[in-house]
């Protein structure tokens, strides 16, 4: 991986003078390189990753697993884009396996991420059918450990 993009990955806050810095570059060379990353649309946006935990622990994340019938001229596309059209949806990915796109949905509630698979993804034509799988605690996202308590020390039981 390019070093540049593996900086902004790690964090996209950091200012340009200490990438230059930590890439041996001007600020200029490497203003002028994020600007032909974000016109040429390979970085697509910055984002800050959040400790859900903390800023709302009620939401609720689902990965959905769902089976497609590809279209004669468009295979998955059409069906991937109308479903990432969707306000709930957070990500979709074209995947190989047992069931061919993984959806990424974002609810404040069970019901709510229920109601959308209900109401929405499923009355889709060309899905087949949808496995839906809840988010239960995160430890590591976009590569960033989130905070993790420490077990407490278990006492030795003895008969």
């Amino acid at each position: 991986m390019d070093s540049l993009i593996r900086l902004l990955r790690q964090n996209s806050a950091i200012p340009r003078a200490d990438l230059a810095r930590q890439l041996g570059q001007s600020e200029e060379e490497v203003a002028a390189k994020i600007a032909k990353l974000e016109s040429d649309g390979t970085i697509l946006g910055y984002q800050a990753v959040i400790n859900r935990e903390k800023y709302d622990a009620d939401a609720v994340t689902a990965v959905i697993e769902v089976r497609v019938t590809p279209e004669r001229e468009g295979g998955f596309d059409r069906t991937a884009n109308r479903i990432a059209g969707f306000e709930e949806v957070e990500s979709v990915y074209l995947m190989s396996g047992g069931y061919d796109l993984l959806v990424i949905v974002d609810g404040r509630s069970l019901r709510e991420v229920a109601s959308f698979v209900a109401d929405k993804l499923s009355t889709i034509e060309a899905v087949q059918s949808c496995a839906t799988r809840f988010r239960l605690k995160t430890y590591k996202e976009n590569g960033l450990l989130h905070a993790v308590e420490e077990a407490p020390e278990r006492l030795a039981v003895t008969p």
